[in-house]
């Protein structure tokens, strides 16, 4: 058996070595070298390879981009956007309660210390509610080029269901919950009519300050609000840029205030009695409480966590340490002094005129803004008034107003394509501060007659130098 098994293992091999014969080298010849040169000049035994079958793959489906506020799933929020807009949302609100409430009261008097700050917790309150109702549906909503829609009336239509992962979004930031956007901007639409209570401040009726407040806030706010930032807007359609709020805000603001003050009168006594500030260290932490819900205000526009909302938070430092430093170097040369309220109305100054521009400025335009501003706003807080002898008794105009329009047209000079993403003119800057102008001062001023006509404007003049604490909520600072 064993002859057998032995005689066909060489019939194998010598039948192998005939279809090959490098087996018939390596099995008598194990010698590596003989092997290597055999490997070499024998090429190996390659199977080819099937060929795949084509299949036709469609093509990843792109979502529509969203033209009026819709219900999506939940997966396409982003958690870092809505983080971020969350943080900026409480930033903002902060500028208005306690930033801008202890900003007023500290360069009023003493007796009016309390009424200022009323001022500014009263608004943040009947503002969320106008909002709610219906201000965020007339701004942010697709109607006419000219006014929202109602869609969002009493917030119809705005969801988060959990159990199908649906959550609704703004066309305007849809990576983050429409709640959030709205929220976001509400605090713009509570600190704007904030604003202007500094130019009238010490003579006007709680009374008629609501109800002025509520008829600008529909009127005059929401309107602006939608014709700029909403994608709709007529001036947003022509190429007006306004980042964060130059003409929505400051503009609108400083001019409305400028007219409520003519309007209302000066204070009793104005040009005849010293009216120093009663006490700047609450000013002071006004400002500084600003300054930091600032970043919210210009970051947070960005409508997410990106490079954009970073190159915005830098260029609002920028310009105003240059807007305090320019206010700071002008006062000095001229009086002699530089004085503390200078410096943080300087800051200031910068924060406003670099607001328009944030997202769409650089260094250098941030650097040219904020010194231009420190400028222009210490000469409408000083000379400009005196010229005109109108009290603005806070420098609303001259600080908000003069601003917000350097901002505005100096975005059309500096505006960035690379990071803003689109193309700017002074022309189209220039046009839309002059409808801005002219539509919040006509409006201010037939809401303000109204309001006169209904309650009366003003209070007596016995209350005037009693106090609005004591007179209109029967409380005081001792």
């Amino acid at each position: 058996m064993r002859v057998t098994a032995s005689v066909a293992m060489a019939l194998a091999i010598l039948a192998a070595s005939l279809l090959h014969p490098a087996i018939a080298q390596t099995t008598t010849d194990p010698s590596p070298a003989l092997e290597t040169a055999t490997m070499v000049a024998t090429p190996p035994l390659i199977a080819e390879s099937p060929v795949a079958p084509v299949i036709d793959v469609p093509p990843a489906h792109v979502d529509e981009p969203l033209t009026k506020p819709a219900l999506v799933d939940i997966s396409k929020i982003s958690s870092g956007d809505t983080a971020w807009m969350l943080t900026s949302t409480a930033l903002v609100l902060l500028m208005t309660i306690p930033g801008l409430a202890l900003f007023y009261a500290g360069m009023v008097r003493q007796k009016n210390v309390l009424a200022t700050m009323a001022q500014s917790f009263a608004i943040t309150c009947l503002v969320t509610v106008i909002w709610v109702v219906i201000g965020y549906s007339l701004a942010f909503t697709p109607g006419s080029p000219y006014i929202g829609g109602l869609d969002r009336v009493l917030l119809s239509g705005l969801e988060f269901i959990k159990e199908s992962g649906k959550v609704s979004v703004s066309e305007i930031a849809p990576t983050i919950p429409e709640s959030v956007f709205l929220m976001f901007q509400l605090t713009f639409a509570i600190i704007t009519p904030a604003l202007i209570t500094g130019a009238f401040a010490e003579r006007m009726k709680f009374s008629a300050l609501l109800m002025f407040i509520t008829l600008w806030s529909i009127f005059v706010y929401a309107p602006v609000a939608h014709w700029v930032w909403e994608p709709g807007g007529w001036l947003a359609a022509r190429g007006v840029l306004d980042f964060a709020g130059g003409t929505v805000v400051h503009i609108n603001a400083g001019v409305s205030g400028l007219v409520a003050a003519v309007i209302i009168g000066p204070r009793l006594g104005f040009g005849r009695e010293p009216m120093p500030p009663h006490n700047l260290v609450l000013t002071v932490i006004g400002a500084c409480m600003l300054w930091v819900g600032w970043f919210g205000f210009n970051a947070g526009s960005a409508g997410a966590a990106d490079g954009r909302a970073g190159m915005a938070m830098l260029v609002t430092q920028l310009a105003t340490a240059v807007g305090a430093l320019s206010w700071m170097f002008v006062e000095w040369a001229r009086r002699g002094k530089p004085s503390v309220l200078g410096m943080v109305s300087g800051a200031v100054s910068g924060l406003v005129a670099i607001t328009p521009a944030s997202g769409f400025v650089g260094v250098t335009g941030a650097l040219v803004i904020g010194a231009i501003a420190g400028v222009a706003c210490y000469w409408g807080a000083t000379s400009l008034k005196s010229m005109l002898r109108y009290d603005d008794s806070l420098d609303v105009f001259g600080v908000h107003a003069i601003g917000g329009i350097v901002g505005a047209l100096l975005t059309g000079v500096f505006a960035v394509k690379s990071i803003g993403g689109v193309e700017s003119s002074f022309g189209n800057q220039a046009f839309g501060v002059i409808v801005t102008l002219a539509f919040s001062a006509i409006m201010t001023a037939i809401i303000l007659g109204i309001v006169n006509a209904l309650v009366g404007l003003r209070v007596t003049p016995e209350a005037e130098r009693d106090g609005l604490d004591l007179e209109q909520h029967g409380e005081h600072v001792l």
